[in-house]
């Protein structure tokens, strides 16, 4: 089978995975890494080879960057003094512990590689975490700590890792020389980020053309994160920082809705394309590592070995998310679940891949990378709902109400200035009225409880009403009474309404 055939063949299995995922109510990633793991071991596949760079430089920016960019800046805020811990003292204490024991416990490994271990299995992959969250409306804090820890984290981690990295290479690195190149590389990744992020601002507010919009987004976490990567400091914080810049330019109009509405769709789906490659990729790689370790040692050693990171991965998290008593917020259940939320992914993966060929050990530090990700997709992935079902408050209702009042707040803003353009005489009288008309309907129904509209009866006759106009408009262009580009602007426009309406059923 040809690579390109392969690569078809995984994009169907991926489709089927996701769905079979989702009607059993289990994160995405679980089946995407045990069907990756599944079609490694089938006879006569090509062996699929994924490079470092692949990872580092085609599917890490865009995912970071979006991630940055569709976050919260005032939850970032909230939760900052607790993002920073986890993201870098959490980090470099794991680093710590990891070493220590990969060196004493695993043995053969040198310091260098030791700690190079640590930096890999450092950060975090949030999207099985969230996933959860979202679905079972867990409180919002724990979605944004946990997406807020995984910005950083991931900048810490591979800069943790270049020194370590280069220490194999070179044979040795004092402590002062360290610190000063994790600093350097944090720091220089932040400036480089706002550069690329003032840059692209400047361009695009004289943009208005959605399609060249969305491909500059494409390219923005790129801009950022090659140029830091060539500087030697942290693509991945350069990455973030463009993203976090451009999330608060969205209120200053930057961005049109036409392109708002067209480049959300496109990243939501290039988004579960790169996150889900990547889960298939994880369990595609351990076949062929296997086959390298085979003979070198037993399999009973390896087990100890995967057995002995992984828990020293796992258990200082817990042990981090419950004793340190700055995670300012949160309940005792609330840390339990945190603590439980430290699944490790494609940085992980990435950092392992991109070990130097000096390193003698590699195929024993790629084994256990991917040990520590599988148990941790699939063991904490799978037994998440289940602590965030007993242990976390349902938000859902707090979240419709809070929904509720902004749609009140919104309508009575809307009729205020009504009441304004009316004393300016600065709108025909009978657009006023009209307006006027559909605002009080939906005020006076957000008064008795409901809008009109988030009625489920309403809802579905609504939806009946966009059909009969599609089916009205598609015949008269049948009949040759109506253009195509007419024709579909205006199922456009009732698209946008129906999407609309599902939106409110979510």
């Amino acid at each position: 089978m040809a690579d390109l055939e392969f690569l078809i063949v995984l994009l169907i299995v991926i489709a089927a995975l996701a769905r079979v995922a989702s009607r059993l109510n289990v994160p995405y990633p679980v089946f995407l890494v045990l069907g990756g793991l599944a079609i490694g071991f089938v006879p006569g596949l090509p062996e699929i080879e994924l490079e470092p760079d692949v990872v580092l430089l085609v599917f890490l920016p865009p995912l970071v960057y979006y991630a940055a960019f569709v976050s919260s800046p005032r939850m970032l805020r909230a939760h900052v003094r607790s993002i920073g811990l986890l993201s870098v003292g959490l980090v470099l204490t794991t680093l710590v512990i990891v070493a220590l024991v990969a060196h004493e416990i695993v043995g053969s490994l040198t310091w260098a590689e030791a700690f190079a271990l640590g930096a890999i299995l450092g950060p975090t992959d949030p999207v099985a975490a969230t996933t959860v969250f979202r679905r079972l409306g867990a409180p919002e804090r724990l979605t944004t700590i946990v997406e807020g820890e995984a910005l950083v984290n991931d900048g810490t981690g591979l800069a943790a890792f270049r020194v370590a990295a280069g220490a194999i290479t070179a044979g040795s690195i004092s402590a002062l020389e360290a610190g000063g190149q994790f600093f350097l590389s944090g720091v220089g990744g932040v400036l480089i980020g706002l550069a690329a992020a003032w840059l692209v601002t400047r361009v695009r507010r004289s943009i208005d053309d959605p399609p060249v919009e969305i491909a500059l987004s494409l390219f923005t976490p790129y801009l950022a994160y090659l140029p830091a990567d060539r500087l030697h400091t942290s693509g991945v914080l350069a990455a973030v920082t463009a993203g976090l810049f451009l999330a608060w330019q969205v209120p200053t109009g930057m961005f049109h809705a036409a392109s708002r509405l067209q480049a959300l769709a496109f990243w939501d789906v290039l988004m579960f394309l790169l996150n889900s490659l990547l889960f298939v990729l994880v369990g595609l790689q351990v076949q062929p590592v296997l086959e390298e370790l085979g003979g070198k040692r037993s399999a009973l050693s390896l087990l100890g070995a995967a057995l002995a990171v992984a828990a020293a991965v796992v258990l200082t998290r817990l042990a981090w998310t419950w004793f340190v008593d700055k995670l300012a917020g949160l309940s005792g259940p609330e840390r339990l679940i945190l603590g439980w939320c430290g699944m490790r992914g494609a940085v992980s993966l990435a950092a392992a891949l991109a070990v130097p060929a000096e390193a003698p050990n590699k195929p024993l530090l790629l084994f256990l990378t991917f040990a520590v990700i599988l148990v941790t997709i699939v063991g904490q992935g799978l037994t998440l709902p289940t602590f965030v079902r007993r242990l976390a408050p349902d938000e859902t209702g707090d979240r419709e109400a809070a929904e509720h009042h902004a749609r009140l707040v919104a309508a009575r803003a809307a009729l205020e200035r009504l009441d304004a353009l009316q004393r300016e005489h600065s709108a025909p009288e009978d657009a006023l009225e009209h307006a006027r008309r559909r605002y009080e309907i939906r005020l006076n129904h957000l008064e008795d409880g409901e809008d009109e509209e988030a009625l489920p009866s309403a809802r579905r006759l609504l939806r009946s009403l966009a059909e009969t106009e599609r089916e009205a408009i598609e015949r008269l262009h049948i009949d040759g009474d109506l253009d195509q580009a007419t024709a579909r602007r205006l199922e456009r426009e009732l698209d946008l309404e129906e999407a609309r309406l599902s939106e409110m059923e979510r």
